[in-house]
């Protein structure tokens, strides 16, 4: 049950009934799969190469105000990544243009990236016409949040598409107000040979 929360469970500790609230997982074992949806929010997958391990992640502005993918990050490290071998993919997502917020929003995302790396100069944070508003590119966001917390620009892979003015290909919330979701991609770590 994806929450908009910046919880990260180990994946043998989700139970599937009841499905537990979070909203990223981190494979603990070998021959794992790790799945990710999304309807506006910006779906995360991460591997490492070098010990299989992998996680997957919904991040919508809370979940990265929450700091979800550093704490994916910081879980992967536990079990022997090397930030800079981990492969990061940023999937289809409401892009800068089509996310309006309000500075509340731009105030707690703008915490969470580390090194004090600004959103504006990253082009996360666009200006809008409404005073006290903002366009915030949830993608870019995590990408500048990633970056800050050690992962190399050209490790990580982001999709350009917008969930919202892509009608024929995606599902979005905030253009339909219809409860359906997008699978946008999956993730696995391959069985521990001995």
């Amino acid at each position: 049950q994806q929450i908009h929360s910046g919880i990260v469970l180990n994946a043998s500790d989700a139970p599937q009934d009841p499905w537990p609230e979070a909203d990223g997982l981190v494979s603990d074992r070998g021959g794992q799969s790790l799945w990710v949806c999304g309807a506006d929010c910006t779906p995360v997958l991460i591997a490492d190469p070098g010990t299989g391990h992998a996680a997957a992640c919904h991040a919508g502005w809370r979940g990265v105000a929450a700091g979800i993918l550093i704490t994916a990050l910081d879980r992967l490290v536990e079990r022997g990544a090397r930030r800079e071998d981990l492969v990061v993919a940023l999937g289809p997502a409401v892009s800068g243009p089509c996310y309006q917020v309000g500075d509340e929003v731009v105030k707690a995302v703008s915490a969470a990236v580390p090194n004090k790396a600004s959103l504006s100069d990253a082009g996360a944070l666009l200006p809008d016409e409404q005073p006290g508003r903002h366009r915030l590119d949830i993608r870019t966001a995590a990408r500048v949040q990633l970056q800050g917390a050690g992962i190399p620009s050209e490790r990580i892979a982001h999709c350009p598409l917008c969930t919202v003015s892509e009608p024929e290909l995606f599902h979005s919330w905030r253009r339909d107000q219809v409860k359906a979701v997008q699978w946008s991609g999956i993730v696995a770590q391959a069985p521990v040979c001995s």
